[in-house]
């Protein structure tokens, strides 16, 4: 893929990111997925080198930079076949949200740790009767003296297993209106009340997705992230970025496929040619391409617009980014499978579990069909029907 309107620094990024990928690729991840583990081994290493906290701030062990070099790894990674799903959630969402809103003292607990690795959060939002619309959220949070009791139901949270903490998305009720308002809440994993359980998923992923139940958890006034009146900016500057990173999965997920079923046009021979020669392999494969580089244009300008601060233009483009890095992903995914045949289906390829993996990319973290309300009354100024 072209990269000329990038950086230096930011090529000089994605080809040792690349080099990293492709000493673990897709063999690592399926091994991974087949032993119900998790990619601890590639998660120290990225870490390690500086990658996981490269939008983290320096002074809290980061790498200074932004979301413009977070998604240059998670993109890079997932184009070597080894995506790291957390890296959507902890340094991206959690990680933001702190650095930009925590306290003192949550900046330097958690911090370092999300930036070197050695720690990791969840992030809670989805609930089982209000998926895309947030405004319904029913996780509440009531004053119990100096502390917080937090009740309410999770679904759809990945990685709880693994995570030192998730950063819940409670309401509180202002107390002049009674209304109820967004906040966000650090619950730590051994915090009593605070169950979990697995989901099934026919999704094959090394990440868990995990329902929450959170019956009067107890927390210090200290785990309110940020000010008690200001949620929902806190909310979406956390969700920007989770948009930018699925936008850099889908297109990882996308370019690995693509690149796979190029490999295999160019070998595999019918009738003397290689099938690659013929229009009809190559011209889809040539539009998942440009469609592809489309997207990653999107995610581009997005990820500059948040880090410029301009958290409007951002909340604009990284829906957009998001909406055609899903379409992209889940179009060069079915071209790929379609370009091997039967080949495509086998283990050996690998592809056909990205039939299902790709479909993420249109429904999470907010499906297509809610972008494209977004863009409508946003973008367009037409009018609401809810």
């Amino acid at each position: 893929m072209s990269t000329v309107l990038e950086t230096e620094e930011h090529q000089a990024l994605r080809a040792a990111v690349a080099a990293l990928g492709k000493r673990y690729g897709r063999d690592y991840m399926t091994s991974v997925v087949r032993d119900g583990a998790h990619p601890r081994e590639l998660w120290t290493e990225a870490a390690k080198l500086g990658y996981l906290g490269v939008n983290l701030p320096e002074e809290y062990g980061g790498g200074g930079s932004g979301m413009a070099e977070l998604s240059i790894v998670l993109e890079e990674l997932g184009a070597a076949g080894s995506p790291l799903l957390m890296m959507v959630v902890s340094p991206a969402i959690c990680g933001t949200v702190i650095a930009r809103f925590g306290t003192d003292t949550q900046k330097r607990q958690w911090l370092p740790g999300l930036a070197d690795g050695s720690l990791t959060m969840a992030f809670g939002i989805t609930e089982p009767d209000a998926g895309s619309n947030s405004h319904r959220i029913t996780t509440t949070a009531r004053k119990d003296g100096e502390d917080w009791l937090l009740t309410g139901r999770k679904v759809f949270v990945s990685g709880v297993d693994i995570a030192d903490a998730t950063l819940v998305v409670g309401r509180t009720e202002d107390a002049r209106s009674g209304r109820l308002k967004p906040c966000l809440f650090i619950v730590p994993r051994d915090a009593p009340g605070f169950g979990r359980s697995q989901i099934d998923m026919e999704l094959q992923a090394p990440e868990k997705q995990f329902e929450l139940v959170l019956d009067d958890v107890r927390l210090p006034a200290d785990a309110l992230v940020g000010d008690e009146d200001a949620g929902l900016l806190q909310l979406f500057a956390g969700l920007n970025p989770e948009r930018i990173m699925t936008a850099a999965f889908g297109i990882g997920m996308g370019r690995y496929a693509l690149a796979r079923a190029v490999e295999y046009a160019k070998t595999r021979q019918v009738w003397k040619d290689p099938i690659g020669s013929h229009q009809a392999i190559a011209h889809p494969l040539a539009q998942a391409h440009i469609e592809l580089e489309l997207a990653r244009l999107m995610m581009q300008k997005a990820a500059r617009l948040y880090d410029d601060g301009d958290d409007i233009g951002a909340g604009e483009a990284a829906n957009m980014a998001k909406y055609a890095a899903g379409e992209a992903c889940v179009k060069a995914v079915d071209q790929a499978v379609h370009t091997l045949g039967g080949n495509g289906l086998t283990r050996e390829y690998g592809l056909a579990s990205l039939v299902t993996a790709a479909r993420v990319a249109r429904i999470a973290p907010v499906s297509r069909e809610m972008i494209l309300n977004y863009v409508s009354h946003q973008s367009l100024g037409l009018p609401k029907s809810y």
